[in-house]
């Protein structure tokens, strides 16, 4: 809507609504349109899991936030915020989502002539346990904090403050940028979002990592890869009716004759049609429940085929590519993931790949060759 340049005029009868108004006309305007505002931030520990409130007065939990002061910015309501409900001064300078709330969403009482609202989620980043222990709750409405999984978020929040958790989620992961929502919901949904990845729990391997070889009493059960591509990034495989994020590879089989390089070619070629070169052992999971090694091996993918039927499951997986950081994310395998992705980053310096820098993921859905 454009304002007329002059001030204190009257729209003539024959004039189009708004093209000549007052200030007061036009002040009036734009209040009777106004929305709320509010404001949220999505914090995270170093094992994924993501910070919930449990209020006194929700049956509900909710992100740290609150609704943005007069004359506020969401940026610094979402500061003023954490240091009123959890004692913590934080700099917050990067955005998730913004959702529009609709007035049908939700189910305020008609005397709370609720008009809608616009709702910023900012990434208030990954909290170490030195600072999560210096949380400070107030007296009044916090009655508790605690870290979930990504996927018991519907559990616990409301649907429509899940489904934007779950989207702020997601929009970290694929680092592109802050994401437009309507009703916890992107207008432009990604292949995250597509395929619904953190709806369900991660997988779960919090096994101790070891880089030297499998010891001879060891069987290996298992052999995975990092295949990376010529820019750095690694194949992801996701299921597609779950969402779950896992690598490139399986459990062994007679054909393979006991050599677990052989075994990660073969689920490559079957799971993913990938093709792989210059394979790197990297080191191996023990697993104290279930005696044996996982192994894990780093490589080069010089292509993909059509996307395949995986055999024993019959479903066809979704691939993309995600620098290893977010891959990472995709995955619960606590303290010893930093150790592996350290071995995976020695490996592929070893085959003359680049590191790649956190970006938007990209889907692979037909056959590429580099």
């Amino acid at each position: 809507m454009e304002r007329a340049n002059e001030t204190n005029t009257t729209t003539p009868p024959d004039a189009s609504p708004g093209t000549s108004m007052t200030d007061e006309e036009y002040g009036a305007l734009r209040a009777s349109a106004a929305l709320w505002a509010g404001t949220s931030v999505l914090i995270t520990d170093r094992w994924g899991k993501v910070l919930v409130q449990h209020v006194d007065y929700l049956d509900t939990c909710l992100l740290p936030g609150g609704a943005v002061d007069k004359g506020e910015s969401p940026a610094h309501a979402a500061v003023r915020e954490l240091q009123e409900e959890l004692g913590v001064t934080a700099r917050v300078d990067r955005g998730l989502v913004v959702d529009w709330v609709s007035t049908e969403s939700v189910n305020a009482p008609p005397d709370m002539r609720f008009p809608g609202e616009i709702l910023h989620v900012f990434d208030g980043g990954t909290w170490s346990d030195d600072r999560i222990a210096t949380i400070r709750l107030p007296e009044r409405e916090i009655t508790s904090v605690e870290f979930i999984e990504p996927a018991h978020l519907p559990d616990l929040l409301a649907p429509r403050d899940s489904r934007r958790a779950l989207s702020a989620l997601r929009a970290r992961v694929n680092a592109a940028g802050a994401v437009l929502l309507e009703n916890g919901l992107p207008i432009a949904p990604g292949v995250l979002d597509t395929v619904g990845v953190l709806r369900t729990p991660r997988a779960r391997h919090r096994h101790p990592f070891h880089p030297g070889p499998v010891p001879r009493e060891l069987t290996v059960r298992q052999s995975w890869v990092w295949a990376f591509a010529p820019d750095g990034r690694v194949l992801v495989l996701l299921e597609p009716d779950t969402g779950a994020a896992r690598l490139p590879g399986g459990t062994p089989e007679p054909d393979d004759h006991g050599d677990p390089e052989a075994t990660l070619r073969r689920e490559a070629a079957e799971e993913a049609a990938a093709r792989l070169a210059d394979a790197v052992y990297i080191g191996h999971l023990v697993d104290p429940e279930e005696p044996g090694a996982r192994v894990r091996y780093a490589a080069s993918l010089t292509g993909l085929g059509p996307p395949p039927v995986d055999p024993p499951t019959g479903r066809t997986h979704v691939r993309i590519l995600a620098a290893p950081e977010q891959a990472l994310e995709l995955f619960d395998w606590g303290p010893w993931a930093t150790e592996q992705l350290a071995a995976a980053h020695r490996a592929r310096v070893r085959l003359g790949i680049p590191a790649a820098a956190p970006g938007p993921v990209t889907e692979l859905p037909g056959p590429v060759t580099w």
